[in-house]
């Protein structure tokens, strides 16, 4: 099948996820059209074999599927305002961030006076599992919307669900990602437990990932670990500092207590606190080593 027949899809937003997103449907037929503010980003679309454009408008303006891969309530603003006089009628945008679910249904009442839907559409997984088309999607809105937009989103992630009405998936993506949270430090303070005993990490990556007590964070992030290797970062901790905050609102807002997740929350801050904001997550392992330090040194 030629992209002729799958069709454009637009990117507005070509960083981490979205270059990943870009690389993906273009191998499987689709043509892709996209914008950054980093000419850097821009550079890769093009060298990926896209078609890269000076503005998000210009992106509205050559889709009917637009997938908005922002960092921000800010520039989910912005962009919202850019496109919504060059959306084509009965265009399909795809909110793809980690936002506040009210900043997320401010765009979508702003683009469907325009005559276009908007779907809210988070995505569970790393830039490395989205380079290898290892994603799930939590797609929420209209369906038939989604269903326009489904295969394209085959193209990129290995999990794709319509979860019901608007803000579900972002719903979802809360849950995901207290776990996700819950898990990258649990790896940490697994293996510096396991390096300070004198067990050879590699030996316990390959006996602890098959049993129970593995999991897609010890998958993904326990190898980046045990190399010490935290850049270039798939989840750059200052980014993640801004899902943890969201996380902690809606469980206030739903008044449901998390233990866990709370007393996870000030070795990220550490994070940020030593330099690590550019990092990857996986960095808390860094985190926790130094921790042990003082006590080392006094041995």
């Amino acid at each position: 099948m030629t992209s002729e027949t799958k069709g454009t899809v637009g990117i507005i937003g070509l960083g981490i996820m979205g270059s990943a997103y870009a690389s993906n449907l273009l191998a499987h037929g689709f043509r892709v059209i996209g914008t950054d503010i980093a000419e850097e980003a821009m550079a890769t679309l093009a060298q990926q074999g896209g078609q890269p454009v000076g503005s998000a408008g210009e992106v509205a303006a050559g889709a009917d599927i637009l997938l908005l891969a922002l960092p921000s309530v800010k520039a989910l603003e912005k962009v919202t305002a850019e496109i919504a006089d060059t959306l084509r009628p009965g265009a399909v945008a795809c909110e793809m961030g980690t936002l506040p679910i009210e900043a997320k249904e401010a765009c979508r009442v702003a683009l469907e006076a325009k005559g276009a839907d908007v779907l809210d559409c988070p995505v569970s997984g790393t830039g490395a599992q989205a380079a290898r088309r290892d994603l799930s999607i939590y797609a929420s809105g209209d369906e038939a919307a989604f269903r326009k937009v489904e295969a394209s989103f085959g193209a990129f992630a290995r999990d794709v669900r319509y979860c019901g009405s608007f803000g579900t998936g972002m719903k979802l993506k809360y849950i995901a990602n207290l776990l996700v949270t819950i898990h990258n430090l649990s790896t940490a303070e697994a293996l510096l437990l396991a390096e300070r005993s004198g067990l050879d990490l590699n030996l316990v990556y390959d006996a602890i990932r098959p049993g129970a007590g593995g999991s897609r964070m010890f998958d993904v992030r326990a190898p980046m670990m045990i190399e010490n290797r935290y850049e270039p970062a798939t989840m750059k901790m200052d980014i993640y500092i801004k899902d943890l905050q969201l996380i902690m609102d809606f469980a206030r807002e739903m008044r449901t207590p998390t233990p866990l997740m709370a007393a996870s929350l000030p070795f990220y801050y550490a994070a940020l606190a030593e330099g690590r904001g550019k990092q990857d997550t996986a960095s808390l392992f860094a985190v926790l080593k130094g921790m042990t330090e003082p006590r080392d040194k006094g041995e």
